[in-house]
């Protein structure tokens, strides 16, 4: 998901989330970072450990959030005192603690306050939507539309909202948070008219005659200045946001690009005992343009516990598939002549991934289409072999169409594919369209990546997809939407397992933040992290598993929601 770079908390950073679920949110609970001194049990059900010398148990125990115990009932129970808190399974499921690898925690909370496009099947249910939960004066803001929902599936144009809301500036986000769609008003204001040239890497899309749509694509979007956030609504926003992902299981955030107002925000926080999960935050570009190495001097040491972390910088290699922004070797199957948009180009991109590298800073770099993802490789073998780190673990995020060949070099240069499982499912109806079926091998292939033996770490991109990580196990191992199509999974030959599939949400997420010897798996000793099932996870019943429900959510041996 696209942030605009020349500000940290631009009103609208991230995509529209899920705003409905079932039952309510909870709100955050006691901080794991100062765990209670008692002692837990979960037990009564079947628990995936995620550790492969013991990968599943009866029980497991903890103290001061830390794990004493795995395996037998009777054994557990032995560890512990008679005192200790238990959570019951009656016969669901346990897991390590799931965690979302690419994710906006921020933008998260802030989607839950503006109106929610996501499934809008037409431009006149987007216009209702915002008449019936917008607000009826000032400033309107959107996120979550989708043209490829809507016959036909065409780009919006400023018109439609000019006749619905006259003069009021109205600045609706695409679900993937690299286009806008803007009223005319807002067009005037931003002085963007048929004389305004795109700025590198954007894209102002135009009618026959010339003149702006009211589409901005990508680095285009940075025209306008919708209202900016406060502190205080930034920190409302990690609280909102992390109360709704710990009620869905997650124990833990990969928080792709922020600033430094946010990352104080965090800090105090974490200091003061109020973030129920564990973030491992990514500075954004400009941060690392500006003093990110003068001002942190490295990354945050991994100390024991910790629930907040500096670790990475998040850079942009090109848009998103969707708005065809994505940087693609040939031209669009849809749009002749158009071959996306690479928001660096070759020197730059190495440039970048030098500076990070040189810092100790983990670079962790979007690329969705094919010649994105190659440019980013060829950019961190130049960066690799000038700095010889080889304790960085450099990311490419979100590696949705990738060239087969390519793959290999991913292993070779330890690159961690950081993939978001419903991405497919949500593309998949029209992506075959987009790109051609010559590109579908690389298209979403997460077991080609596991098999050339890359490490692969599972998120969500939430509030792009849903925040729920059930539904990101359930895609990986159907590759099938909600409603079971297609029969047999959308190239099916990628399908993956259900260990598979939850190590992508728990060790694999551990490795990526350099966190593997304390998170990701149910052993003694490491922090008691776990999430709680109402059922088994049968992969068998692919109805039954998308269905299950949390029951529990525990962070370093802190019931944070639930049970």
């Amino acid at each position: 998901m696209r942030v605009p770079r020349r500000r940290f908390l631009c009103t609208l950073a991230a995509a529209m989330g899920a705003c409905t679920r079932r039952g309510p949110t909870a709100p955050p609970a006691t901080s794991p970072s100062a765990p209670p001194a008692g002692e837990l049990v979960v037990r009564g059900g079947t628990i995936w450990t995620g550790d492969p010398q013991n990968p599943r148990a009866e029980a497991v125990a903890c103290r001061g959030g830390t794990i004493v115990a795995v395996g037998r009932a009777d054994a557990v129970a032995r560890a512990v005192g008679t005192g200790a808190r238990v959570v019951e399974l009656h016969g669901g499921m346990a897991t390590a603690g799931l965690v979302d690898a690419h994710a906006h925690l921020v933008g998260l909370g802030q989607s839950l306050e503006v109106v929610d496009l996501r499934g809008a099947r037409s431009i006149a249910e987007v216009i209702d939507r915002l008449r019936t939960h917008g607000p009826k004066h000032g400033w309107l803001l959107g996120r979550g539309w989708d043209q490829n929902l809507w016959t036909p599936a065409t780009m919006p144009d400023h018109a439609t909202l000019d006749a619905a809301f006259g003069d009021r500036p109205v600045w609706l986000r695409r679900v993937d948070g690299h286009a806008g769609w803007a009223s005319a008003a807002l067009l005037r204001a931003a002085g963007i008219d048929r004389d305004r040239a795109a700025p590198p890497g954007g894209e102002i899309l135009r009618d026959a005659a010339g003149d702006p749509t009211g589409v901005l694509v990508d680095a285009a979007m940075e025209l306008v200045s919708p209202p900016a956030g406060t502190a205080d609504d930034a920190r409302r926003w990690i609280l909102a946001g992390a109360a709704h992902a710990t009620a869905r299981g997650l124990t833990g955030v990969h928080e792709m690009g922020i600033g430094p107002d946010a990352d104080a925000i965090y800090r105090a926080l974490a200091s003061e005992g109020a973030l129920p999960l564990r973030v491992h935050a990514y500075a954004d570009e400009a941060w690392l343009a500006a003093d990110l190495g003068e001002a942190r001097g490295g990354p945050d040491a991994a100390a024991p516990g910790a629930t907040y972390l500096l670790r990475g910088v998040k850079l942009y290699a090109d848009g998103a598939l969707g708005s065809r922004g994505a940087a693609m070797l040939a031209d669009y199957d849809d749009r002749p002549g158009h071959r996306g948009l690479l928001q660096h180009d070759a020197d730059q991109l190495v440039a970048l991934a030098r500076r990070c590298l040189a810092g100790g800073w983990q670079p962790a770099t979007h690329a969705i289409g094919d010649a994105a993802n190659r440019a980013v490789l060829a950019a961190y073998r130049v960066a690799l072999a000038e700095t010889q780190r080889a304790d960085v673990r450099p990311r490419i995020e979100h590696c949705q169409i990738v060239a087969p060949e390519d793959i290999a070099t991913f292993a070779e240069l330890g690159v961690i594919a950081s993939m978001q499982p419903t991405h497919a499912t949500s593309d998949m109806p029209w992506v075959p369209d987009r790109v051609g079926g010559s590109r579908l091998p690389g298209a979403y292939a997460w077991r080609r990546f596991l098999d050339a033996g890359v490490p692969l770490a599972f998120g969500s991109d939430f509030p792009v997809e849903r925040v729920d990580p059930i539904f990101g196990i359930h895609a990986a191992i159907t590759r099938q939407d909600e409603h079971g199509a297609p029969a047999g999974g959308w190239l099916p030959d990628q399908r993956l397992d259900l260990d598979q599939a939850l190590a992508g949400f728990t060790r694999a997420a551990a490795f990526a933040v350099h966190r593997e010897h304390e998170l990701g798996m149910l052993r003694v000793g490491m922090a008691a992290d776990l999430t709680a099932f109402d059922r088994v996870l049968d992969p068998r019943d692919s109805a039954a598993l998308r269905a299950a429900e949390v029951i529990a959510t525990v962070v370093g041996g802190a019931v944070v929601h639930g049970a």
